[in-house]
């Protein structure tokens, strides 16, 4: 990777047997696969294992907190459970701290009738926490299911490209400027 490059980790919110997020996990990847300066990494709760517990010594979440750790930015694709986000996401992201500091992260979110919002208003002050900077503009879905051609794919539409486009844009510009600092100060040092 150049200096140029970012490491972005794509996380995925659910960890149900049957679910959603696969499809807007495809989505998100094809948006991103014409980016030809970003490296992306999916990181799936169902696959990573992490134990029920805040519990960080394991295996598992000494897995995730360094592939976090070498990340640049993330982008979250929560559903919205009972207006939340789901315990599947709580423990990932509360199986590491210092990975997420002075980090970028953006958001596509999905549910019913909100579109999953409430969810990331819930996760905003979560990552804040963890010294994680949310970018303000997001990518939400109503509905999307409805959106899903005979092949499994969402028909997402121009304006959910474009909204996909403008969250881009800003976490970049986010992932650049903090990894200059991270570099030139390390964040910890800063306290």
């Amino acid at each position: 990777m150049t200096d140029k490059t970012l490491s972005i980790r794509v996380i995925i919110g659910s960890a149900r047997s049957v679910r959603f997020a696969d499809v807007m996990t495809a989505w998100v990847r094809e948006q991103l696969a014409g980016m030809s300066h970003i490296h992306v990494e999916v990181l799936d709760p169902r696959e990573l294992n992490l134990p029920q517990g805040h519990c960080t010594d394991v295996a598992p979440a000494k897995r995730l907190r360094e592939s976090l750790k070498s990340a640049d930015a993330f982008i979250v694709i929560t559903p919205e459970y009972n207006r939340s986000y789901t315990g599947a996401l709580k423990i990932l992201i509360d199986s590491a701290y210092e990975e997420w500091n002075a980090k970028p992260v953006g958001f596509v979110c999905y549910g019913g009738i909100s579109g999953g919002l409430r969810a990331v208003e819930q996760l905003r002050p979560v990552f804040s926490e963890l010294h994680a900077v949310t970018t303000r503009d997001v990518v939400s879905f109503s509905n999307p299911w409805k959106n899903v051609g005979p092949d499994g794919r969402l028909d997402a539409g121009a304006s959910a490209t474009t909204a996909f486009e403008t969250m881009m844009a800003r976490l970049q510009w986010w992932a650049h400027t903090l990894k200059q600092g991270r570099e030139t100060t390390p964040y910890r040092k800063t306290a």
